[in-house]
């Protein structure tokens, strides 16, 4: 697992090596730079006793530190900016593949989680490519760098020296997986919370009318807690080990000033030798008591590349076949169903059973039916939203699972339930379908819609902001809305899965009437519990548990013993009681 997580890291880094290399480098320098300073100090204090010139060392020393600076800042905006790069291109990556996924994972993977994951999780392996890369680099250098020299100076006191550094690679061993199940703990939780607040200002308006306000302030209050407490732990367990790293780190020069001095009296060092040595150990003190912290963000990081990742290695379930056709032109609108079935996954029962139709191009066809018996399961299998098997439904005796899901979804308009609408105003909303759409096509498909004379009572008529998921519009109008949306796009088939129950039948029974007649006649699937709409189709399929047990006109079929006219019974009784 760990070698899978630096493969990751690697890959992550791979696009951006020259400039990370370039960063190392620089790192490289600074240390050898550093690793000459002591030198120069140590031959300077001997050199004092024949009148050395020291005004010439200091100055030397001063150009030597400033340039140390001045490469040490140009490793780090190299290094980080990669660490921002980085983070670019996992959010685009993160970004363009849920585009790809089907709109189950999303119903069982929650928005806050995802985003928390693309935002949260992304900037932590920011830190991990930038702070980390930075400090283990640095780590390297400055041991691989000093310590030969420091060998090469009194190979006992060195030896005294490092004697506590093993301890200190222990000691943080030992808190590595702690700090790994915290650091965990602690993203779940921000996940929970990120997701509370989604929801919560997705559904204010929920919570305001049943006057949950109280209920949800205790509700963030238990998430934020135990975010809190999370934390808490985190940030004890780290205030236990860095100081105890540190405290380590410090010991080592505490020994070398001990020993050393009695070294110098037994003349085995020179005093020039003992201040280089001391200097050395000193170097060495701060990238060891950073190692403290360079641990904890690469624990955090190990944490947020398998959640990222964890997203990125979902295949999608619906995609092109590998050898997808493009959909022939000119699209008649013919669609065809033979022995067509789908279950959901962990479903003991199909949600579609057999079904078998042959709708002709041009031709509206209403679907009625219980709730739960299908009607919804086969709108969004003709456009591919689940995942079919082969062979059973077919767009112009092309099988849609061989066609490229460009193609088929191009040629069909789908207006879902639920009417979601874009915080944006309701030109962008109505052209989403048809980037570039100019004004006159938007409001030809307002006017079939029927939305277009409520549309220029708004203030700003067009360019009207319609607030998060449309809220600032009722019901029937966020329909019509997305009616129009579909129209735009011009496509040969329309499926409205029960997308007109929030306008009233008249209403609804003219939208159809717009879209059945003209010369460019689209296919239409018009799926509904207005049966007085209904009744106005060419054709009427009747569904009950997963199959079409009906099939004719409304004339037919009233005509008809069977759960048609019980419907039809049922919706005459219910308009005498309105």
């Amino acid at each position: 697992m760990a070698n899978s997580r630096i493969q990751k890291l690697l890959g992550y880094l791979r696009p951006h090596t020259t400039q990370v290399s370039l960063g190392i480098l620089a790192l490289l320098i600074v240390n050898a730079v550093g690793v000459y300073i002591p030198l120069l100090i140590r031959d300077s204090i001997e050199e004092l006793r024949i009148a050395f010139a020291f005004d010439q060392v200091v100055g030397l020393i001063f150009i030597l530190a400033s340039l140390m600076w001045v490469i040490r800042m140009a490793s780090r905006i190299l290094i980080f900016g990669v660490g921002r790069r980085v983070e670019f291109d996992l959010k685009q990556k993160i970004f363009q593949h849920l585009l790809t996924l089907e709109p189950s994972y999303f119903s069982t993977n929650t928005a806050g989680d995802l985003i928390n994951r693309a935002t949260s999780d992304v900037d932590n392996i920011r830190r991990l490519v930038g702070f980390a890369v930075l400090s283990l680099a640095n780590i390297v250098f400055a041991y691989g760098l000093t310590l030969p020299v420091m060998m090469s100076i009194e190979w006992r006191l060195t030896f005294l020296a490092l004697a506590v550094y093993p301890v200190m690679l222990i000691t943080v061993r030992l808190f590595s997986d702690k700090l790994r199940t915290q650091q965990q703990a602690v993203q779940e939780e921000l996940s929970n919370l990120s997701e509370l607040v989604q929801e919560d200002m997705s559904g204010i308006s929920l919570i305001k009318i049943y006057a949950q306000e109280e209920n949800e302030r205790r509700a963030f209050r238990g998430l934020n807690q135990r975010l809190l407490s999370a934390n808490l732990g985190l940030a004890s367990t780290r205030n236990v080990l860095f100081p105890v790293i540190e405290a380590l780190s410090y010991i080592s020069l505490l020994l070398l000033m001990w020993f050393g001095s009695g070294a110098i009296a037994r003349g085995a060092i020179t005093i020039g030798d003992f201040v280089a040595l001391i200097l050395y150990a000193e170097r060495l003190v701060f990238p060891t008591a950073l190692l403290g912290f360079t641990i904890t963000t690469y624990q955090r990081g190990e944490v947020s590349i398998d959640r990222v990742e964890s997203i990125l290695t979902i295949e999608p379930k619906i995609k092109n076949a590998p050898d997808a056709i493009a959909l022939p032109e000119p699209i008649q609108g013919e669609l065809k169903a033979d022995r067509l079935s789908y279950t959901f996954p962990d479903a003991k029962t199909p949600a579609l059973q057999t079904v078998d139709f042959h709708i002709h191009p041009g031709e509206t066809v209403a679907i009625v039916g219980a709730i739960g018996s299908g009607k919804s399961t086969l709108a969004n299998v003709l456009p591919r939203l689940l995942d079919i098997a082969p062979n059973q439904l077919f767009l112009d005796s092309s099988d849609v699972t061989q066609i490229r899901l460009p193609d088929l979804r191009s040629a069909i308009a789908y207006v879902p339930q639920d009417s979601f609408l874009f915080s944006t105003s309701l030109k962008n909303n109505i052209g989403y379908g048809a980037p570039g759409s100019e004004q006159p096509q938007i409001e030809q498909a307002a006017k079939q819609a029927q939305i277009h004379s409520e549309v220029l009572n708004f203030p700003q008529q067009y360019e009207t902001m319609v607030g998060e998921r449309g809220i600032t519009l009722s019901g029937g109008q966020r329909q019509r809305i997305a009616l129009a949306r579909a129209l735009v796009m011009d496509a040969p088939i329309l499926i409205l899965d029960d997308a007109l129950s929030s306008v009233d039948n008249q209403t609804a029974t003219q939208i159809l009437a717009n879209l059945s007649t003209g010369v460019d006649r689209k296919t239409v699937i018009f799926i509904s519990h207005q049966l007085s709409a209904a009744a106005t189709a060419d054709r009427i399929f009747v569904m009950d548990a997963g199959k079409i047990v009906q099939m004719g006109t409304h004339s037919e079929l009233i005509q008809r013993p069977g759960l048609y006219q019980d419907l039809w019974s049922q919706h005459q009784i219910e308009e005498v009681l309105h």
